[in-house]
């Protein structure tokens, strides 16, 4: 059996761009995360060592993008969808990666991008 938990709008200031400007400031990046998560054992117990540790996985994202830095959004996408996937033992996510203000015209610009098998 498999759930769906997530994390909207984590914010995760990093280096991304490819202008020269770009990579010498710190930009925000706005991120969703949706995670295949069986949630029945912590919704039995009402014990927290039972859930998946939001504040871990939101921990270990900021983490990486602060000493992290990409031209790409595609490739930092990736690389998170990984790190989720390997550290916390997640066997399907939805990432959705926003970078607000890149487009003068639209609110943001990004990625979404799905990995691994959702379990039935």
């Amino acid at each position: 059996m498999s759930d769906i938990v997530f994390i909207r709008g984590l914010k995760l200031p990093t280096i991304i761009g490819v202008y020269g400007w770009e990579r010498e400031v710190r930009q925000e990046l706005l991120v969703d995360l949706e995670m295949a998560w069986d949630i029945a054992p912590a919704g039995a117990s009402d014990d927290v060592t039972d859930a998946l540790d939001y504040s871990a996985v939101a921990t270990r994202l900021r983490e990486f993008a602060a000493e992290s830095s990409f031209e790409l959004i595609e490739k930092m996408a990736t690389e998170l969808a990984e790190l989720v996937m390997r550290e916390f033992s997640v066997p399907w996510l939805r990432l959705r990666v926003c970078k607000p203000g890149a487009v003068t015209e639209a609110v943001d610009v990004g990625v979404l991008i799905e990995r691994g098998s959702r379990p039935a």
